[in-house]
This record gives C-alpha cells, structure tokens and sequence, in this order.
C-alpha cells in the first residue's frame, strides 16, 4: 500500500493517526476546523493553529469501485471501496478512506451492495491509517 506523503503542515495529522486519535487542524483565532491542513485559516487569515479531535463519526459523501487496470499493488486487491465520509463536526471536511468489515480487516472485507450514500460511519485506525466502518443502528 502506499503511504501517506507528508509536509509540514499535515505531518501532525498523521502523527495523531499513528496513535489512534481523529484530529483536524483548527484556527485558533477564529475556531474554524479546516483539511487539509495549512498554514493560513482561509477564514479570519490567521497564521495560528492548533489541532482539535473530533468524534470520527460522519457519513459516506460519496464512493468508488476501483477495477483493474490498477497499480500492481492494488489490483489483486479489486474490486475494493474508496469512500468520501463528511465529518459530523465539519461537513464541509471530507476525507477519503475505506469502508472496511472491522478494525485490521483488510479494504476489500466489505460487500460492496453494503454501502450507501448518507450511510453512518466511524472512524477505525490500521497501522495509522484512519479506515471507516459502519455504524449499527
């Protein structure tokens, strides 16, 4: 799998992923939550930031089945989800993932007629990695 390339500014959000914490980056003179992370809120254009965990609930925006041809790596993985899940805290933060069965399961685990458009997840960390699964209701 590839791993996440960092910059200076999105490196704590990883670290954060590393231990097992959902954090976003927020202004600290206005409070808006902001990703990806940079070093200027878009809001107040504040320099200051600081970085706030939220609940790692949300719903699925939208998803995608890749099929092979694919990178080498990821084609004896297909068919496998790639979701978009709005956080409940900020919808306007989307961040990308897997939908997967359970923590440490691997991307493919999920039955694709499983997911749903508005579907509820949470968060789940593999190897600091944020993964989603979804919500029983």
């Amino acid at each position: 799998m590839l791993r996440p390339v960092t910059d200076p500014d999105g490196a704590p959000f990883w670290e954060y992923a590393a231990r097992g914490e959902l954090r976003v980056q927020a202004c600290a003179g206005c409070g808006e939550l902001r990703f990806p992370p940079r070093p200027c809120c878009p809001h107040c254009q504040s320099f200051e930031a600081e970085w706030r965990p939220v609940s790692g609930g949300g719903r699925v925006w939208s998803y995608v089945v890749p099929h092979p041809p694919l990178l080498p790596g990821y084609a004896e993985l297909a068919p496998y989800n790639v979701v978009v899940v709005e956080l409940d805290e900020a919808p306007r933060i989307r961040l990308v993932g897997n939908l997967v069965v359970g923590p440490g399961e691997p991307i493919g685990s999920l039955p694709v007629k499983s997911i749903r458009i508005g579907a509820r997840v949470r968060v789940v960390f593999d190897e600091g990695l944020p993964r989603w699964v979804l919500e029983r209701s």
